[in-house]
């Protein structure tokens, strides 16, 4: 009997106070649950609003840093464009050194050569100088011979001569020893040698003809 009675106790209903208490508990739960749900959203929305805020802030002051060092973004380029304009300036400068040592070198080797040439150029004047001196020694000498020698003698060289040559020697001598060669060429040979004795006079100037005297009144 006692068991019967307790498996009715036990398979009775729970009592609907229990049951309201439970829910009550239920609900109070789920609003804590949800409270803290909504409590950790709006935190992690705080913490992701001041995270972005914070990059872009930051962002905003590098920005600001790079704008007020390099506000038109163009220094770089400047300074590249000036270090690359410096950089062909020297290699002109370079080049302009070398030009101008080439320039003296080669003028150095100009006037060496001028030098050069000048001292050639005297030397060969002093030569033609003897020369020209030792040949007129030579023809005097000859000259000397010649009208020294008997005309009969002489006469008989100058008319196998060239008329040129002879003419040449015969100006050379004193009239008499000219005169007496002359005197013992044939006349073919004295005719030749006398055109080339005149023509080599024909651009002598000849003396003005006296002025004619006045006609008496």
């Amino acid at each position: 009997m006692i068991s019967m009675k307790t498996r009715k106790q036990a398979r009775r209903p729970a009592s609907p106070r229990r049951g309201r208490k439970r829910g009550t508990l239920a609900l109070i739960g789920g609003l804590f649950i949800t409270s803290a749900l909504l409590r950790a959203g709006e935190e992690g929305i705080q913490f992701m609003a001041l995270a972005a805020e914070g990059a872009a802030s930051e962002e905003g002051g590098m920005t600001a840093h790079e704008e007020n060092a390099d506000p038109n973004g163009k220094a770089g380029a400047l300074l590249e464009a000036l270090r690359e304009r410096e950089s062909r300036l020297d290699k002109r400068e370079r080049d302009l050194l070398i030009r101008m040592q080439a320039l003296r070198v080669a003028e150095t080797q100009i006037d060496e050569r001028m030098t050069a040439l000048a001292d050639a150029e005297q030397q060969l004047r002093e030569t033609l100088a003897l020369a020209q001196s030792a040949a007129e020694n030579d023809l005097k000498q000859l000259t000397d011979v010649y009208a020294q020698m008997k005309p009969r003698q002489a006469a008989a060289l100058f008319e196998q001569m060239d008329p040129e040559f002879a003419a040449g020697f015969l100006g050379r001598m004193p009239p008499q020893s000219a005169a007496a060669i002359m005197a013992g060429l044939s006349p073919d040979a004295a005719y030749r040698v006398s055109v080339m004795l005149a023509g080599r006079n024909a651009d002598v100037p000849k003396p003005a003809d006296p002025p004619e005297p006045a006609p008496e009144p």
